[in-house]
């Protein structure tokens, strides 16, 4: 069942940056957005690039935009995590070009490997994803569709 008006990240794609350092996110994944749609792309403390699409940006948007200017170190923890972040949108081509800092972060230099959650996607080093493949067993698959009621 497709839900109106929302992009569904599903699936794992391997993709190399090109010699520019760009990386092409997949089609099914950008088909439902427009030209020049903003995303989100910050370090994940996992050591992973998390990114957020246009809807969850907007939210995040929303929540930072409440965060009253008086609350100091509220305001110390916003700008640092900016600070780390990138707004992008894709080329022509589907591709985006991730700054080296987030790059290095996330431990990828060449190859990559980007992941589906349902409203949002990550990018891994293969390194860093066959360390999550080797802790998601069938066994903790099931205890988390018992712990979400799924």
């Amino acid at each position: 069942m497709a839900l109106p008006g929302k992009t569904l990240y599903t699936g794992s794609y391997r993709h190399n940056l090109d010699d520019k350092g760009r990386l092409t996110i997949p089609s099914a994944w950008r088909a439902a957005h427009g030209e020049g749609e903003q995303f989100l792309a910050v370090p994940n403390p996992g050591g992973y690039i998390s990114v957020l699409p246009p809807a969850e940006v907007e939210k995040l948007h929303e929540k930072i935009a409440a965060v009253p200017l008086s609350d100091t170190q509220a305001r110390d923890q916003i700008a640092a995590f900016f600070a780390v972040a990138q707004a992008f949108t894709f080329d022509k081509q589907g591709r985006i070009a991730l700054n080296a800092d987030l790059l290095q972060r996330a431990g990828i230099a060449k190859e990559s490997v980007l992941s589906g959650s349902m409203n949002t996607f990550s990018i891994y080093s293969p390194e860093r994803w066959a360390a999550i493949a080797a802790r998601t067993s069938e066994a903790s698959q099931a205890d988390f569709l018992r712990r979400y009621g799924i």
